[in-house]
C-alpha cells in the first residue's frame, strides 16, 4: 500500500539538487511538510545531514546523497539509488548553482568552465537522470530553478548569466521534444528574483567589497513556495516577483536602455560597503561548510512574500495592453494629424 503524506495524498518522492543551503534547503523543508520523501543532493555531506534532520523534524523522510552535479555518472547513480530506496521519482528539482563576482577580464577559463559545469550542465545531468526513470512511467515533474538573469544578463556575473540563459534554451528545446512525443511528463521553469541566500557570503569574487544581491531581495521560503506550487500545478514558466517581470519585459522592449542602466547601477549595486576580508574562502571548486544555512546576510531587507506570475499570462496581458495603446495612438494620429494618401502611379 502506498504511504500517505500528512495532507492525505500519496507520499511524493522528490529529488532536490543544491539541497544543503539557500533555496534548495528551504525547498526541502517545504516538501517535508507534506510528508514527502526527499533525496538531498549537494557536495557537503555534513550540511546535508543537518538538512536531513530539518526534513524529518517537519514530517518528511530524507535520503542524503553527497555528490557534485557536474559529475554526470554520480547524478545518474543517485537517481538509481533514489528509485531503489525511496521509490519512483515524482518530482526532480534542479537548483544547484555556482557563481563568481568579477568582470570577464578577471575570470580564468577554468573558473568560467566550473561555473558552467555546475550551473548549466548540472541541470542537464539532473534532467537526463530524471527522464531516464520518468519515461518508463510516462509521468513526473521536472522543475528548473531559473532566474530573471536567464533573460537579462547583468555585469560581474557573465558566467552565471550565460548558464541561466543556456538552461532556458535547453528547457525550451526539451519541452518541444516532450510535446512531440505526447509525453505526460511536465517541465516547468521558475524564474527567481534576488534571494537572500549564503551564496553572497561564499561565492568567489574579485570585487573590492563583499558581494550582495541586487535589490529588491526576497527570502528563500518565498522561492521554495513558488517551486513547491510549480511542482504541484506545473505551468510553462513562473515569474516570481514583479521585479522579475519588469526585468524580463523590459529587456524584451528596451534592451538598449537596460544595457546602459545596468552599466551605471550594477557595479556598486552588487557590492556591500564592507571591504572584502583577507583570506576569505569560497566554494567554487570545493564546498565551504560555513555558512551552510537557509538564509544569507540580508534578513533585514528581504521580503517575505512576492506574487508568482504565469509568464504566459503576463506576456499575453502585456501584448493586449500594447495592442490597445497602438490602436489608440493610431486613431489619434489619423484624427489629429494631416494625412495624405499615397497612390501608386499607373504606367
Amino acid at each position: 500500500m502506498a504511504r500517505r503524506g500528512i495532507e492525505g495524498e500519496k507520499r511524493q518522492v522528490v529529488v532536490i539538487t543544491g539541497a544543503s543551503a539557500g533555496v534548495g534547503r528551504a525547498t526541502t523543508q517545504r516538501f517535508a511538510k507534506t510528508g514527502a520523501a526527499v533525496a538531498l543532493l549537494a557536495r557537503d555531506e555534513a550540511a546535508l545531514q543537518e538538512t536531513r534532520k530539518e526534513v524529518e523534524a517537519r514530517g518528511g523522510t530524507a535520503m542524503v546523497i553527497p555528490l557534485d552535479v557536474a559529475d554526470p555518472e554520480a547524478v545518474f547513480a543517485a537517481a538509481r539509488d533514489v528509485e531503489e530506496t525511496l521509490g519512483p521519482i515524482d518530482v526532480w528539482v534542479n537548483n544547484a548553482m555556482a557563481t563568481m563576482f568579477a568582470p570577464l577580464s578577471a575570470i580564468t577559463p577554468e573558473e568560467f568552465r566550473r561555473i558552467t559545469e555546475t550551473t548549466y550542465l548540472g541541470f542537464v545531468h539532473g534532467t537526463m537522470a530524471a527522464l531516464e526513470h520518468m519515461r518508463r512511467r510516462n509521468r513526473g515533474v521536472i522543475v528548473q530553478v531559473g532566474s530573471a538573469l536567464a533573460y537579462r544578463g547583468i555585469p560581474l556575473q557573465s558566467a552565471y548569466c550565460g548558464a541561466k540563459h543556456a538552461i532556458r534554451g535547453f528547457t525550451d528545446s526539451l519541452r518541444c521534444e516532450l510535446i512531440h512525443e505526447k509525453s505526460r511528463i511536465k517541465l516547468t521553469m521558475v524564474h527567481l528574483p534576488a534571494i537572500n541566500t549564503p551564496q553572497f557570503d561564499w561565492a568567489r569574487t574579485r570585487l573590492p567589497n563583499e558581494p550582495r544581491p541586487v535589490a529588491p531581495v526576497f527570502q528563500p521560503e518565498v522561492a521554495a513556495e513558488a517551486i513547491f506550487e510549480a511542482a504541484r500545478h506545473p505551468r510553462r514558466e513562473v515569474w516570481l516577483g514583479s521585479s522579475t517581470a519588469q526585468v524580463i519585459l523590459g529587456d524584451a522592449v528596451v534592451p538598449w536602455f537596460l544595457d546602459r542602466f545596468l552599466a551605471r547601477t550594477c557595479f556598486e549595486g552588487q557590492q556591500r560597503e564592507t571591504p572584502l576580508p583577507p583570506g576569505r574562502t569560497d566554494n567554487l571548486f570545493h564546498p565551504v561548510h560555513d555558512p551552510h544555512r537557509t538564509h544569507g546576510s540580508f534578513d533585514r531587507e528581504a521580503a517575505g512574500s512576492a506574487p508568482a506570475l504565469s509568464g504566459n499570462a503576463v506576456r499575453l496581458a502585456t501584448a493586449v495592453a500594447g495592442f490597445g495603446v497602438a490602436m489608440i495612438a493610431g486613431m489619434l494620429t489619423r484624427s489629429l494629424l494631416p494625412s495624405r494618401r499615397v497612390r501608386a502611379r499607373r504606367r
